[in-house]
């Protein structure tokens, strides 16, 4: 109960956004422009959408998939062929987008969900430069130019930039209900059986098949609303942008990094080390990256099971939780 209720205060604060962001912030003594704070905001929504999507293959079901920024691709093409080529709005763009990508997510999921642990990886991890390959080669798709098309959202109460970040934002919150539900199901809880034990979850009557797949498409769902609403207002995309691999290594990273597996660690690191990696490549331009990695390597040898699980284990142990952690690193 408590939980959901800062949950909610959390979503309200994060709605207020566009209004109070930049005020709020200068009252200590931060000088940051509204558009700049929104522009930070809306990547850092987009990545935590991937991440949550990540969470549930990953997180949930312990399937480390390297795959998943097709669907996000899916999705902004979804997205840009609607709106571009068949003069169609941005909502049934949106709509073209997720089926696509749980259509690929179902003929996928049966043959490459059978292979496990680094073999998974592995197959999944060509997917994104494979179908990066065969949008170039279809003209509707825009081939190797890309699709350009209008951003614009018709709201006369709010900015453009603030609409784009309130739909990502709506997007997450949905993403999360999910799977805050997903973790009290009997789906979630078939999923974490599989993580633990896929074969005895097998004997105990969990359709492991089944349950992969619905993990996958869950998966895919999110990516694909993430990348229409990144595709929307980025007025451009090109198969290189949105199929690119760095998609997938970082809704990886921000999902272990907040706790794979949990209902609000996905966010927690996606919003944390956007804001590392920001401030970082304004202060240290040229070794942000370097700094940036030792912060990741920091992070895996003193808090291995993410943030999340650090806010609970610091408050029972102290210190002690970290040293804990460094000793089980064998350093």
């Amino acid at each position: 109960m408590i939980q959901g209720a800062v949950a909610l205060i959390v979503l309200v604060v994060a709605a207020a956004l566009p209004w109070i962001g930049a005020q709020t912030l200068a009252l200590f003594g931060f000088s940051i422009r509204s558009d700049v704070l929104l522009e930070f905001g809306f990547n850092a929504l987009i990545l935590a959408i991937l991440a949550q999507g990540w969470n549930v293959i990953g997180g949930f079901t312990g399937y480390a998939s390297f795959g998943n920024a097709v669907f996000f691709g899916l999705g902004a093409y979804g997205v840009g062929i609607a709106m571009v080529q068949w003069g169609l709005s941005f909502g049934t763009g949106m709509l073209f987008g997720v089926s696509m990508a749980v259509i690929f997510a179902l003929l996928l999921g049966i043959p490459i969900l059978r292979l496990k642990g680094h073999y998974f990886a592995i197959a999944t991890l060509a997917l994104s430069q494979v179908m990066a390959a065969i949008i170039s080669k279809i003209d509707l798709a825009g081939a190797n130019q890309g699709l350009p098309f209008l951003s614009f959202l018709d709201v006369s109460f709010i900015s453009t930039e603030a609409a784009f970040y309130e739909m990502a934002l709506v997007v997450l919150a949905f993403a999360t209900a999910v799977v805050f539900w997903l973790k009290r199901s009997r789906l979630g809880f078939g999923l974490i059986a599989i993580r633990e034990n896929e074969d005895g979850a097998a004997a105990m009557g969990v359709n492991t098949t089944l349950y992969k797949v619905l993990a996958l498409t869950l998966a895919g769902i999110f990516s694909a609303m993430a990348g229409g609403i990144y595709a929307y207002k980025m007025a451009y995309i090109d198969p290189d942008q949105v199929f690119n691999a760095s998609w997938n290594v970082k809704m990886i990273i921000m999902a272990v990094f907040g706790g794979a597996g949990t209902v609000f660690g996905p966010i927690f690191g996606a919003v944390t080390l956007s804001a590392i990696s920001d401030i970082l490549a304004s202060v240290l331009t040229n070794v942000a990256g370097l700094f940036f990695g030792v912060v990741i390597i920091l992070a895996v040898l003193l808090t291995p099971r993410g943030l999340t699980d650090m806010l609970i284990g610091v408050k029972r142990c102290g210190l002690r939780y970290f040293i804990n952690n460094i000793r089980a690193t064998k350093l």
